[in-house]
């Protein structure tokens, strides 16, 4: 998961809970410029502090897993369905 992907969930669940960025603003305690930049993607970077600080109030957290590189990409699928195309299969 990625930093839009990020942005992208927190939206979502602001959404759920009915909140404006300046309900999220006010229960967290970042600035609602800041929540919008990261629900935009155009936060380059965010420290964990801040980030948890955002994600506390919207029952969010983060899950560390192992990530699995032998698990095919959409981009490595759709390449294989392009390529069988071609070859009519």
């Amino acid at each position: 998961m990625d930093l839009i992907e990020i942005g992208e969930s927190v939206r979502n669940a602001r959404r759920d809970k009915g909140w404006s960025q300046d309900d999220l603003s006010e229960a967290s305690g970042v600035s609602r410029a800041r929540i919008a930049a990261l629900e935009n993607g155009r936060a380059a970077e965010f420290g964990f502090k801040l980030l948890m600080k955002i994600l506390a109030p919207l029952d969010l957290d983060i899950k560390i897993t192992t990530f699995n590189a032998s698990r095919p990409t959409l981009e490595d699928l759709t390449e294989e369905a392009t390529h069988a195309s071609r070859l009519g299969r």
